[in-house]
């Protein structure tokens, strides 16, 4: 079993980012172009403490080998299912994603969650994100590591690659509906 943890602080507030969130496989983010596509399974908010449970199947494309696809004789279309819950009061954003494809070979759980910073609770938002990739395939324990040293190398790699691709998303959320918000403001001015 290997792990994998990670910290970023994005430059916006987490009513931004928690938005946002819903938009992070839009076409402004180009990092994300091996997402085919983002299903709702289900969605609803608790009546007693507001908070908003989603679930979502994403489907993405995978560069796997093509030995390692003709091996296992899969493809290049994998899935994810992934849980959110959005809690306004406390303002916590939690993701718990697990990959569904290859499942009985190499489980990778996720879990990310969104707060605002406790150094500028209003402007900006702290991520902290951690995974868990287990090899599940028989044999030597070897083989196992460094399978699981693989993955978790490719998931920094992707890592990276995603809080990139978040941050364009957020820089064009902000910058168009900042450009509605002032012409709503002069449409409003010139109607007074």
């Amino acid at each position: 079993m290997k792990f994998f943890s990670s910290s970023y602080t994005f430059d916006y507030s987490w009513e931004e980012v928690s938005t946002n969130n819903w938009r992070k496989y839009c076409p402004w983010n180009d990092k994300a172009s091996h997402v085919l596509a983002v299903d709702t399974i289900s969605r609803h908010i608790d009546p007693d403490t507001g908070i908003l449970r989603t679930e979502r199947l994403i489907t993405c494309r995978q560069n796997a080998p093509q030995w390692v696809l003709t091996l296992l004789g899969g493809d290049t279309t994998s899935h994810v299912y992934e849980v959110s819950y959005v809690d306004p009061t406390s303002k916590k954003v939690t993701m718990c994603s697990t990959n569904m494809t290859w499942s009985n070979l190499l489980q990778c759980r996720e879990t990310v969650i969104y707060q605002p910073s406790s150094a500028d609770h209003n402007a900006k938002t702290e991520f902290k994100q951690q995974a868990q990739i287990v090899a599940l395939c028989g044999g030597w324990q070897k083989i196992r590591s460094k399978i699981e040293e693989a993955s978790i190398e490719r998931f920094r790699e992707n890592a990276a690659k995603g809080r990139e691709g978040f941050e364009m998303v957020l820089e064009m959320s902000r910058r168009v509906f900042g450009e509605e918000r002032e012409k709503l403001r002069l449409g409003q001015a010139l109607t007074v």
